[in-house]
């Protein structure tokens, strides 16, 4: 939404024989925030140079992301705007344009304070997500798992439970949006956190759909009301990501029982509980799905309700606990 002007100018005036320089004055017209314009001029400026004078590695897809969070994803020129920034890196472009396209598709690993409202709104008469949470805390507590990544944290609810456990000596959040580990660092006060408290948790920006070596070596796993927000097709990559690359001996995942929505006062009839999910499986889908993924990549499933069991629809949320087989 920038009127641009561009200005040629003389490469010296004293020696018009030169020519022209190879740089312009440029003018760009607009209402728009400070922050806004920075942001864009950040990570355009170079783009147009394209010519970067320093290494460029994982970093810079960091800086990349956050400087062009909220509308990158969404740029026309998207993947030459990525490509040029990154010094046409393939790995390293495809991993960028892998989490924008996450960042483009809202999903709970994107998911900012007010996300999930909607579905805590439905679901809040029975204290689901206290429910969700004591289950899976109880369920890493019995691995005797120390080092734990929580996969889509959000702004971090679970985070503060898990830094309440002392048995936990390693706790890493990932989110693919860097708004969301904003809220999550000032939830958690790391600002003001001691220092040995402190060395307990970090925060990552990752996609839960692309491999990320950082997410490897941990002993357990908690994917909370995640899945569902992925569209069906990505569900291999995140299988991949999470069970065979990242690998942790134990995870514990859940998901609704789109069954138990008929026992929703107010939800209507067909709807699913949150807006930007993409599913919403039976009983039978889902552990059709757990165990042909336990099977494909060694590990053991078991599945537990969470909250009232119904006798006719079963519980509101649907839990798997995966284990290692080695």
């Amino acid at each position: 939404g920038y009127q641009v002007t561009t200005e040629s100018r003389l490469l010296d005036h004293h020696f018009p024989e030169w020519g022209q320089s190879p740089y312009f004055n440029v003018t760009l017209e607009a209402e728009v925030t400070l922050q806004h314009l920075l942001r864009h001029l950040y990570v355009l400026i170079p783009v147009l140079d394209d010519d970067k004078h320093y290494w460029v590695g994982e970093d810079e897809v960091t800086k990349l992301l956050r400087h062009g969070e909220a509308w990158l994803a969404g740029h026309p020129e998207k993947d030459e705007i990525v490509r040029r920034y990154l010094r046409r890196q393939g790995h390293l472009t495809r991993q960028a344009l892998a989490q924008l396209l996450d960042e483009d598709l809202p999903e709970p690993d994107v998911t900012q304070e007010e996300h999930g409202k909607e579905e805590q709104a439905v679901e809040r008469y029975i204290g689901l997500n206290e429910q969700r949470h004591g289950t899976v805390i109880a369920a890493l507590k019995s691995s005797g798992a120390q080092s734990v990544l929580d996969l889509g944290c959000s702004s971090g609810n679970l985070l503060k439970r898990l830094l309440a456990e002392k048995q936990f000596e390693r706790i890493a959040g990932v989110d693919v949006s860097y708004r969301a580990l904003e809220i999550a660092s000032a939830r958690l006060r790391l600002d003001r956190m001691p220092p040995l408290q402190r060395q307990r948790i970090e925060l990552l920006q990752g996609s839960l759909t692309y491999r990320d070596k950082r997410l490897e070596g941990f002993d357990a796993a908690a994917v909370v009301e995640v899945i569902e927000h992925l569209d069906p097709p990505r569900l291999a990559a995140f299988e991949r990501v999470l069970f065979a690359f990242a690998r942790p001996k134990t995870v514990a995942l859940t998901t609704p029982n789109i069954e138990y929505n008929v026992r929703f006062p107010g939800l209507p009839a067909g709807r699913f509980r949150h807006k930007d999910h993409r599913f919403e499986w039976t009983r039978g889908e889902f552990q059709t799905w757990a165990a042909a993924a336990a099977a494909r990549f060694k590990y053991t499933v078991q599945f537990l309700p969470i909250g009232p069991d119904d006798p006719e629809v079963g519980s509101p949320t649907q839990f798997a606990l995966f284990v290692r087989l080695r």
